[in-house]
């Protein structure tokens, strides 16, 4: 019981932590920060918590894995991101499922998963469409704006951490690295910047997508051998040394987003 809590209160703060972050410095580092493994982390904490490291481990392998399908929403929301959010919303996560069940017949190890991962990430940064228009401003966002962000995302954790027993570790770590996160940040900035938001959060993301891939490499292969507390630290150290070098590589090569006030 003690978990509940624990969840909702982590969940929250890290939502609260990244919308906040994206209030002071824009989309696109918002899309990058939310890159992190915001949600996944937590649930494979609390897997290694309640069902043993080696539960934990296979898991993070299929969550490494799981970051391609990461990049199939983003293009697939990117590339329908003229029409509506929820249609663009439809498309990404359509994507989203549609490619996951491949990762499935795949006979991954973490390191090939990694090699595979970056490959796709490399070409959703060249696919990825240019921005279509100027992001709008608005001065208010809705009352309910963070307070929404926080529940669907607390849920989101709870609900996978609750099913995972019943699907089997590598499913899990397939499913869990849907783009919770980063699908609030892209809907918030469609609904209240427009269209030309769309695409600076989703390139910010997948430059961030980075730092998980090397979290859950490294997390797939010190877990088992020495243990929880250092796994989850070497896992943490090298997701911060590769969101670092992300961050330094693309504000060289993007331009500044343009906002015009309504």
């Amino acid at each position: 019981m003690l978990l509940l809590p624990i969840k909702i209160v982590g969940t929250a703060g890290l939502i609260a932590g990244a919308t906040l972050a994206v209030r002071r410095w824009g989309q696109m580092v918002g899309g990058w920060l939310v890159g992190l493994p915001l949600t996944s982390g937590p649930v494979a904490f609390f897997l290694a918590l309640q069902h043993g490291t080696a539960f934990a481990a296979t898991a993070a392998t299929g969550m490494l894995a799981g970051t391609a399908s990461q990049v199939v929403f983003a293009l697939c929301y990117a590339w329908a991101g003229g029409f509506s959010w929820p249609i663009a919303f439809l498309g990404g996560t359509v994507g989203f499922a549609a490619f996951t069940p491949l990762l499935l017949w795949l006979p991954f190890s973490a390191p090939v998963a990694f090699v595979f991962v970056i490959c796709v990430l490399l070409l959703g940064l060249k696919l990825l469409p240019a921005p279509s228009g100027i992001a709008i401003a608005r001065t208010h966002t809705p009352w309910w704006d963070l307070a929404g962000r926080i529940t669907s995302a607390t849920l989101a954790v709870t609900a996978l951490t609750t099913i995972a027993p019943h699907i089997g570790a590598h499913l899990s770590g397939l499913l869990s690295p849907f783009p919770l996160f980063g699908a609030i940040m892209t809907i918030a900035a469609h609904h209240l910047h427009g269209n030309g938001a769309v695409t600076s959060v989703l390139r910010g993301l997948l430059w961030g997508l980075f730092a998980p891939a090397s979290f859950f490499l490294t997390l797939a292969a010190t877990l088992p051998i020495i243990g929880l507390a250092a796994g989850f630290a070497a896992a943490a150290t090298a997701a911060i040394l590769t969101q670092l070098l992300t961050l330094v590589i693309f504000r060289h090569r993007t331009q500044p987003e343009v906002l015009v006030d309504r």
